[in-house]
């Protein structure tokens, strides 16, 4: 089935839409650096020690954040060999059970990211000198911006405004079941 990009509409679709250009401008700096540093090194037998350090950083935020971009496409992988053999009230049920594991993941994510949280603030990146919390407490964004995500669906799906299409379209593709 053939993706159909859809306009914006509420300030969610713009506040995910403005992340997805936060995205590609995380990806345009690092091969910027990346690229740039290759051509100093091969061209000029040097290099930005700062463009590497950033680079790398820029790698870690776009992989937290793009989880989160990811999950409301609802396009992490996924595993449909026993829900596909469901029926609407199986598939409800595992949808259930899988939201509710995302959300104690997401917890568990928050919460080892705040016992980290003195360390990395202490730490300090050998380059750039910046305080690591700016670079891993990302975690606390990602986890709990999906548990977020998560929690919206379960409460959709729990009152009756998640209709059995869209659950079954909830497979690991994000397709439409046949």
């Amino acid at each position: 089935m053939a993706s159909v990009t859809r306009r914006p509409t509420g300030p969610t679709d713009h506040l995910f839409r403005a992340i997805d250009w936060l995205l590609a401008g995380l990806l345009l700096a690092m091969v910027v650096m990346v690229f740039g540093n290759v051509v100093l090194r091969y061209a000029f037998n040097s290099g930005i020690g700062v463009a590497e350090e950033l680079s790398r950083f820029c790698f870690i935020w776009l992989t937290f954040i793009g989880a989160v971009s990811v999950t409301r496409e609802n396009g992490h992988l996924g595993m449909d060999m026993l829900t596909e053999r469901l029926g609407p009230g199986g598939r409800r049920l595992a949808l259930v059970v899988t939201q509710l594991l995302v959300i104690g993941s997401c917890l568990m994510l928050v919460w080892g990211t705040w016992r980290q949280h003195e360390i990395n603030a202490t730490t300090r990146a050998p380059i750039t000198d910046l305080s690591l919390i700016w670079v891993f407490g990302i975690s606390y964004l990602t986890g709990s911006c999906i548990a977020l995500l998560s929690a919206h669906t379960l409460w959709r799906l729990l009152s009756g405004r998640l209709s059995d299409a869209e659950i079954a379209a909830m497979g690991p593709r994000g397709e439409e079941a046949p």
